[in-house]
């Protein structure tokens, strides 16, 4: 096969570690840039809060009747809230990306449909987690005490995990960082891809593990803001593209995985001439059998008959030796 046979062997699996780790930096690219339509739409999740309101169930518990009183009572009761949220700097939306949060405000495009415009996004750090509490700076505040029971327990489990999720992306960049380095090795020798193999196996691990963490993660923080905030009219949910990048990366990684086992146990890239022959120089010289140089042996009988025997080894009943030739 030889050495561009054993390229060739190689190619599929590197191509897919490179195209696995380029979908694992898309991932994070999500909130590095308000100005920017690709970065604002790669998020886990999304927290709408354009309909706020802030006195939930007020109507409820005064009981009051449905007529143009409780009509104007409440468009004083929503201008209280307007105010509220802009003294609060709620914005209408937030995305939750990998690194930080970026929110901002709907406006109407040139068509007359509603768009996002995304005007902040806060600094970016490591094992980020999206803290409700104090990003709408709910601290010390009636809203705050209804957060801290119903999502007490969500936001610290969201917290934990939201740790472990970062661990496992920073480990599966640079697992499959590292197998594209030890890929290069499995070009000259089967020993080489089966060290690239050991490598990708850790990177598909860290990987599927973090895909799968983030889509679970964020279904059920998008489940604890739908059931506790609803209410107040707050809608949570997932985002889409950074989840089909994330999964991309893992059928990547694996199908990589399963390439580079292949390539060390088949794949040689040894040449005829490393095996000890060349088949395109010497394919009309095979094996053949060498010419004996002593003459055929062809039987004389009558030289035989002249022969003289041997003695009967003292007269013993015995057999007699072969007859031995006159002339040696």
């Amino acid at each position: 096969m030889g050495k561009l046979g054993r390229f060739a062997c190689i190619f599929t699996p590197m191509a897919m570690t490179i195209f696995s780790l380029v979908c694992l930096i898309i991932v994070a690219v999500g909130g590095t840039n308000k100005d920017s339509s690709v970065a604002n739409g790669i998020y886990f999740f999304r927290a709408n809060t354009s309909d706020i309101n802030v006195s939930p169930t007020i109507q409820q518990t005064l009981n009051l009747p449905n007529n143009s009183l409780t009509d104007a009572l409440f468009s004083q009761v929503n201008q209280t809230t307007d105010a509220a949220t802009s003294a609060l700097g709620i914005k209408d939306f937030y995305h939750v990306a990998l690194w930080n949060y970026c929110a901002g405000s709907y406006k109407k495009n040139s068509t007359g449909g509603w768009e996002e415009d995304v005007t902040y996004c806060s600094d970016r750090k490591k094992e980020f987690w999206f803290n409700p509490v104090d990003v709408w700076h709910l601290n010390n505040t009636v809203t705050d005490q209804f957060f801290s029971t119903a999502l007490k327990d969500g936001l610290k489990a969201y917290k934990t995990v939201a740790k472990w999720m970062y661990v496992a992306y920073v480990v599966a960049v640079i697992a499959t960082a590292a197998e594209i380095l030890v890929g290069i090795t499995a070009l000259f020798s089967r020993i080489g891809s089966l060290a690239t193999t050991i490598v990708s196996t850790i990177s598909s691990i860290f990987v599927i593990a973090f895909a799968l963490t983030a889509t679970i993660l964020y279904a059920s923080l998008t489940g604890a803001f739908n059931g506790a905030l609803k209410d107040y009219h707050i809608h949570g949910s997932m985002g889409k593209t950074i989840y089909v990048w994330a999964w991309l990366a893992v059928v990547s990684s694996w199908g990589a995985g399963l390439f580079w086992m292949f390539s060390s146990c088949c794949c040689s890239g040894r040449s005829d001439r490393i095996k000890g022959y060349n088949q395109d120089k010497h394919a009309g010289t095979q094996y053949q059998r060498m010419p004996s140089p002593m003459p055929p042996y062809q039987p004389n009988y009558q030289h035989q008959e002249q022969g003289v025997a041997l003695n009967n080894m003292g007269g013993k009943n015995t057999a007699y030796e072969p007859f031995r030739h006159d002339a040696v």
